[in-house]
């Protein structure tokens, strides 16, 4: 294991959860209401789209939330979330602002799966409103974004609310007895690592002209999405970035836009990133080739042994302290049930340390500066990343306010 750590962290966990640590306290009766024993939360939902409509379903089966209000840009969308979940018309909140409308209702806490561009400002909002927070991931799209998610984090923490990010990995079992044991020291001081996201899906569309409709097809929006650096790959370098447990200090990028059209996102990603310690992560990421099998791969080589993670295969640690693991078997529905178990439980219990949002926050800024490497095609130091506070701006000219 790394035996220094390097003053260079903006928001590393350790920090994150001294200044805020955690505080059990009983159910305070303006979030929660009734008891332990009478302890449904009152949700609203910030984003209708297709995550959001199957994610309510997920909160709706465990019995213990209940659906009141729903916000969306697009009406069609909050009255299929609505008439779905059986809220009513008068809760159903369109265009822009309408999320501002439903944080400002009586209710709990919020969900929120809009495009990742609003997280930000969204997730500030609720926490100042007094809500808690289930976030999709990615939390942001830029470094700004991604420190405004910690600020939020470190606020919901100091107003006792619960404040959780929705990475399927880290809900799972057997990805979290790994994590311990490499934290244990079982594969001894990490050397190398590699992490890898190759995906036949992702399409190959083009943003259209028209801002209603860029919104809706939102993921080849670089604004909007973050590129798929961002939005999808960052299930391998949030793994990978979990077992090193440091903020890199710089990548080198490269990759381009080969198969997709002019104006839309990437379709490949390679970047070498530099971390304390002399550890070295490589990185690729691909879409939109047929034939590719589909695997977000996170595999680390320590000087005892090996730790090597599939989110559609399997989880284990060889070498002189072996793991066998096991399959991880429906991650991407089992991964989100457990959050929204444990994020009930914790706001039931008081439990505030959120400890979610320092990794998450890593993991997303270590995504924006491999993204900004390669449009860089060069080295790109974590400091400058910080300091530049490069924010990808949105026009929303013509579109409903």
């Amino acid at each position: 294991m790394p035996n220094k750590k390097d003053t260079r962290h903006i928001l590393p966990r350790r920090t994150f959860l001294a200044g805020t640590a955690a505080t059990f306290a009983v159910m305070r009766p303006s979030l929660v209401r009734g008891s332990q024993a009478n302890s449904t939360v009152d949700l609203g939902l910030i984003g209708c789209g297709g995550r959001g409509r199957w994610i309510t379903k997920l909160f709706q089966q465990s019995g213990k939330y209940r659906w009141v209000a729903c916000a969306d840009y697009f009406q069609d969308r909050v009255d299929t979330v609505g008439d779905q979940v059986g809220i009513e018309a008068s809760r159903r909140y369109a265009t822009l602002s309408g999320y501002k409308k439903l944080l400002d209702s009586k209710l709990d806490a919020v969900v929120i799966e809009t495009p990742p561009y609003f997280h930000p400002e969204q997730a500030s909002a609720a926490v100042d409103a007094g809500k808690h927070v289930f976030l999709a991931k990615p939390i942001a799209v830029d470094a700004p974004g991604c420190l405004t998610i910690a600020d939020a984090g470190k606020r919901a923490t100091q107003k006792k609310l619960v404040f959780l990010v929705d990475f399927q990995t880290r809900a799972n079992p057997l990805y979290r007895e790994a994590l311990r044991r490499v934290r244990n020291g079982d594969i001894g001081r990490l050397v190398m690592g590699e992490a890898h996201y190759p995906w036949s899906g992702g399409g190959r569309g083009a943003p259209p002209t028209d801002p209603e409709q860029r919104l809706r097809q939102w993921y080849y929006v670089l604004e909007l999405s973050g590129d798929f650096i961002a939005e999808q790959s960052i299930h391998s370098l949030d793994v990978a970035t979990w077992i090193v447990d440091e903020d890199p200090i710089r990548a080198v990028g490269s990759g381009g836009r080969t198969v997709r059209p002019e104006g839309s996102i990437w379709d490949h990603f390679a970047v070498t990133y530099s971390f304390p310690n002399d550890f070295v992560l490589s990185f690729t990421c691909i879409q939109s080739i047929p034939g590719v099998p589909d695997e977000i791969s996170a595999r680390t080589f320590g000087s005892e042994g090996v730790i090597d993670t599939d989110y559609f295969g399997k989880v284990w640690i060889r070498g002189k302290k072996p793991y066998d693991g096991g399959s991880t078997g429906n991650l991407y529905t089992d991964g989100a049930v457990t959050n929204i178990n444990e994020f009930h439980q914790a706001i039931v219990a008081g439990q505030y340390a959120n400890e979610t949002v320092a990794p998450s926050v890593r993991s997303n800024l270590t995504a924006v500066l491999g993204r900004n490497a390669g449009y860089a095609g060069g080295e790109l130091t974590w400091d400058d990343m910080i300091r530049r506070a490069e924010k990808l701006e949105l026009n929303l000219t013509g579109m409903r306010s």
